[in-house]
């Protein structure tokens, strides 16, 4: 008997299906989600930057204050480290001491072997002794843990050094670094002293795709290896085959889906969001059609800093910036109290003045404009104290 035909799953499907379960389709006011219980569902944020986190989760929750996720990493019930891709992600603690196992060969290891060439001389074994003892004995900036490393390697190059150190073990970046409205150097120990219990085990496989697809899903083994950096994932995939169902997209790809996992119809109403630099959303995908239009995917990028980008039905729109310095920028404004900008910044200071300038791709209706305005305004009031807000329409300017 011949097998069953997968479904097919068109662009704007698998869009709205990644938006749901990227909590950017809707705000639950009556289920409120909280700050923790996003990041576990969400498997971390990125956090290359200090403020992104926040205006993730401000894109995506009803009534989210960044406070909630500062009291997280205060109560260091979540932290920054070095995970999926050898990037910075804003994790729970129980991530942490879990997923920095499961990314290791996608990302820290893979990192460490383009330093090797310049740790000639260099005993790794020993440098991982050595730098775990420095950075349990106290917390050390980074400045200050290249010197002490130097002391033992001073032939060593001192950026190899300490990168290798950082893919070697799990080091936490501790507050006050990270924190809304608050500053501190990179400042690092292991996840085990900050969290006070070990590293577990390397998780299996399985769990770590169920929870992509969950957040990420439907999807193809492809688009998992993208997200986490690592290869050879096919396996856990067919194992659990029996568990999930199967799709493909338009161009025959094999997707895999949990079979309770949402799948909107393709014309459920998207509104606006705007999304920080390097959100997860745009990085988690091989193929990122369902979000991003080919003609604009290159359009995210200036040079190699990633742009705070907006979404209109669905869909990659535009840029934008939020400037809190109270210097309006050229720009037609949008009707309502709102604002030009730079990328996310802390907080501003009663009586000045924020602006949003959002910088959109093609031309907007009428109606998309009014939209993305009331999403701005809400952004505006949500993350600045500022008393004037403005948003404004620019011309986008590669």
């Amino acid at each position: 008997m011949a097998s069953k035909t997968p479904p097919v799953l068109g662009p704007r499907a698998l869009g709205r299906a990644t938006l749901d379960r990227q909590l950017l389709l809707r705000r639950d006011p009556e289920h409120r989600m909280t700050a923790a219980a996003a990041v576990d569902h969400l498997v971390g944020l990125q956090a290359q930057n200090v403020k992104p986190p926040y205006y993730a989760l401000a894109a995506r929750l009803h009534g989210f204050r960044p406070q909630e996720l500062s009291e997280l990493m205060e109560s260091r019930e979540a932290a920054r480290l070095v995970t999926m891709r050898s990037t910075i992600h804003t994790h729970t603690a129980r991530d942490c001491l879990t997923l920095r196992p499961f990314a290791q060969a996608g990302g820290p290891d893979r990192e460490l072997r383009m330093f090797l060439k310049r740790l000639d001389g260099v005993d790794l074994d020993r440098l991982t002794a050595i730098g775990r003892e420095l950075v349990e004995e106290r917390p050390r900036p980074v400045g200050e843990l290249r010197d002490a490393l130097l002391a033992h390697w001073p032939d060593a190059d001192p950026l190899a050094l300490t990168t290798a150190v950082r893919c070697l073990l799990p080091l936490v970046q501790i507050t006050p670094r990270g924190l809304w409205g608050r500053s501190g150097q990179v400042t690092l120990t292991t996840a085990e002293q900050w969290f006070g219990r070990p590293v577990e085990p390397v998780p299996r496989p399985d769990a770590i795709v169920r929870r992509y697809l969950a957040a990420f899903g439907p999807a193809s083994v492809k688009d998992m290896q993208a997200w986490s950096g690592l290869t050879r994932l096919r396996d856990a995939f067919e194992r659990l085959r029996p568990e999930l169902l199967t799709f493909r997209d338009e161009s025959g790809t094999e997707l895999f889906d949990l079979p309770d996992a949402p799948r909107p119809d393709p014309e459920t109403p998207a509104p606006p969001r705007f999304l920080p630099e390097f959100d997860n959303l745009l990085l988690s995908h091989a193929d990122r059609s369902r979000l991003v239009p080919q003609e604009f995917r290159q359009r995210t990028w200036k040079g190699n800093q990633a742009r705070c980008v907006f979404l209109v039905d669905g869909l990659l729109a535009g840029v934008w910036r939020l400037d809190a310095s109270g210097t309006a920028a050229s720009g037609t404004a949008a009707s309502g109290t709102s604002a030009p900008g730079t990328s996310a910044p802390g907080t501003t200071a009663p009586g000045t003045t924020a602006t949003l300038t959002v910088q959109s791709f093609g031309t907007l209706t009428r109606a998309q404009r009014t939209a993305v305005a009331e999403e701005g305004e809400r952004l505006l009031a949500a993350m600045t104290s500022a008393t004037a807000r403005e948003v404004r329409f620019a011309e986008f300017t590669d």
